[in-house]
């Protein structure tokens, strides 16, 4: 498969994935109600009006989306420059892109899987949040096994 056809069947996929299951939530559980499927694991139905994990709300969601374009904009260039591992970059510009469709739907992003271990709560996330996470850690997995 050449490069660039898997790169964009990836982010596609993400980015599909995201929204499918976004909409499912948004259109099947009220806000804040919450389904268990384990007892560490719920399925919920919050927005996130800040960046990761909720963590910077003041900044406002025009912000965020301005930083989202020029993230998008930066991975693109990087993945045309055949820098690090496209993996990892294809998993962060799907997930990138899924959380700026919230932001320019709704004006925050939909979160839904609750996790967590006894006590401790970890917020609320979601596909692509969840596949931002993994590309970066793919990216700085190789790149300290690379050298």
């Amino acid at each position: 498969m050449k490069r660039p056809l898997s790169v964009a069947l990836i982010v596609l996929a993400i980015i599909a994935l995201d929204q499918i299951t976004k909409y499912l939530i948004v259109n099947s559980l009220s806000p804040y109600d919450s389904i268990e499927i384990f007892p560490f694991l719920h399925i919920v139905n919050v927005r996130n009006t800040g960046a990761a994990f909720g963590s910077f709300k003041s900044l406002g969601s025009s912000f965020f989306m301005i930083i989202a374009v020029a993230a998008i904009i930066f991975i693109v260039y990087l993945l045309m420059k055949r820098v690090y591992n496209t993996l990892g970059l294809s998993l962060i510009l799907g997930g990138a892109v899924g959380n700026l469709i919230d932001r320019i739907l709704y004006g925050q992003v939909v979160d839904f899987i609750d996790f967590s271990i006894g006590s401790y709560h970890w917020p609320a996330f979601n596909v692509a949040d969840s596949s931002l996470t993994v590309g970066i850690i793919i990216i700085l997995v190789t790149s300290v096994f690379r050298k």
